[in-house]
């Protein structure tokens, strides 16, 4: 079991937890954390097959009061109806300032009861017990809660760091292997902007992560979360270093918003993975990063099974992506903000990049 603990400015130190049996020991692992209201488990329809009834029952055992409450799966389910849904059924069960969230799945349901969580009487504590690889590595990470609009993706939300992680690996042999892929496009982000030692490891270790090795992908994740950890305890906020984080996510939302967030189109890792694909071959163009580097992020994406040209993804107008990029929430009016890679383990926020650059890389 490997625990890291998050902290920063105005953060309530919560710990990280990475290990096996965590849900089925979720009394132990949630209940001394919580207060003595309800807790309401969040899940989305096909996790809560798969795990909600082991999580209730082990939070019963412990003596709480527990409700578990199931969204649609799918990208769709992070949207105002379902939050403002989500929000009347906390009211409606009698939930009070005393009560907790669980979230208990991938990252739309911790988004979207996270979210819920910093709304309901001003906020109430989360607890994210993550159930893909990608809600391990990332986002049940660093407190970001957001909804999708049809301006784009997570352009409604707030930070509201949770009370506690738990990252349970076992839960990961329910994960499809297309998950399981998209997922490792957040490890990779993580060591292209800051870790190249990491990269250098995953060059030899990335089929064993997308193939399930236990003492590898244990170590994939703990060195993800540590990274992001760590630039979250700089910047808990996202005023400076922790824009970095976005690495490949400007292309990626662009993306995700043009194929209008249709369930297994556009998967957000996949996106992410194209997204610093693409973010490289900029920084080539733009003469900040070497030919081979690119060609290492290239080979090393492809080599996890995950895409490296657009046409993978579908067919997309380079002119409307990057209109959608100029709504991207970190765009100053108008123009897209960009991260981009300098090294393997180094990248810095761009501004005023050119639209035909921009072009030249989406074509």
């Amino acid at each position: 079991m490997n625990t890291l603990l998050i902290s920063g400015p105005g953060v309530t130190p919560y710990e990280v937890v990475i290990g096996r049996g965590l849900l089925a020991d979720a009394g132990a692992q949630i209940s001394p954390y919580v207060g003595a209201g309800r807790i309401a488990v969040v899940s989305d329809a096909t996790v809560a097959d798969l795990h909600g009834p082991g999580v209730v029952k082990a939070l019963e055992g412990a003596g709480a009061a527990v409700d578990l409450l199931t969204v649609p799966p799918g990208e769709a389910s992070k949207s105002m109806p379902e939050l403002t849904h989500l929000l009347d059924r906390l009211l409606g069960l009698g939930l009070d300032r005393r009560s907790t969230v669980v979230a208990l799945g991938g990252g739309v349901v911790g988004d979207l009861a996270g979210l819920a969580a910093a709304l309901f009487m001003r906020g109430i504590p989360v607890i994210q017990a993550p159930t893909t690889l990608l809600a391990q590595v990332d986002s049940s990470v660093g407190g970001k809660t957001a909804i999708d609009t049809a301006w784009g993706k997570n352009l409604i939300g707030v930070f509201h760091h949770p009370r506690r992680v738990l990252a349970d690996l076992d839960v990961l042999a329910t994960l499809p292997d297309r998950q399981m892929r998209a997922g490792t496009a957040e490890i990779l982000k993580a060591a292209i902007l800051a870790d190249a030692g990491f990269f250098d490891w995953l060059e030899g270790h990335v089929e064993g992560v997308v193939g399930r090795d236990p003492a590898i992908l244990e170590h994939a994740i703990g060195r993800a979360v540590a990274i992001k950890a760590e630039i979250v305890a700089e910047d808990p906020t996202e005023r400076g270093r922790r824009a970095l984080l976005n690495l490949g996510h400007t292309f990626a939302h662009a993306l995700e918003a043009e194929a209008g967030f249709e369930d297994d189109s556009v998967l957000h890792g996949e996106a992410v993975a194209l997204g610093c694909v693409l973010a490289c071959r900029l920084s080539e163009r733009l003469g900040r990063l070497s030919t081979e580097t690119v060609r290492r992020v290239e080979r090393l994406t492809a080599l996890a099974g995950l895409p490296t040209e657009i046409e993978a993804l579908g067919l997309f107008e380079p002119d409307a992506l990057i209109a959608r990029m100029a709504g991207d929430k970190k765009a100053e009016g108008g123009v897209p903000v960009l991260i981009l890679a300098d090294a393997i383990g180094q990248a810095a926020v761009v501004r005023g990049v050119d639209a035909a650059d921009l072009r030249a890389v989406l074509q």
